[in-house]
């Protein structure tokens, strides 16, 4: 897979855990099944880890969305459709989790619909 898609999943994907101020084990958990899936090597999750560490949201945000920028339309789904399956893996759905992941879907020029549907046609996502 693109590291740009693994860089940009990554940075998403810690936004989205942070979204409603607690990372549980549920989502943690998740995170790791992701890197798993993904086969995200230890090298870049290290890279993510430090391009994030004494970030700003906002800087976390537009370095994922300086990521995506460089995705192909079906890598930009699968990462949405995972953020919206892992933004109910703790049971409950955050009102800013889902803000997140609308306001993000439609900068990048993706349909939610679209997001929706990609998730339900790919089990396999989480």
């Amino acid at each position: 897979m693109d590291k740009n898609y693994q860089l940009g999943l990554l940075h998403f994907t810690h936004l989205l855990i942070r979204a409603d101020g607690v990372a549980d084990d549920q989502e943690l958990d998740a995170l790791s099944a992701i890197r798993f899936r993904e086969n995200i090597s230890e090298e870049v999750f290290c890279e993510y880890e430090d391009a994030s560490k004494s970030k700003t949201e906002l800087e976390i945000y537009q370095r994922g969305m300086d990521h995506l920028a460089s995705c192909s339309d079906v890598e930009k789904l699968k990462i949405f459709a995972t953020l919206y399956r892992l933004s109910a893996v703790d049971g409950r759905v955050h009102v800013k989790e889902i803000r997140l992941l609308l306001y993000s879907v439609k900068t990048a020029g993706i349909g939610f619909n679209d997001v929706v549907d990609y998730a339900k046609a790919n089990p396999f996502i989480l």
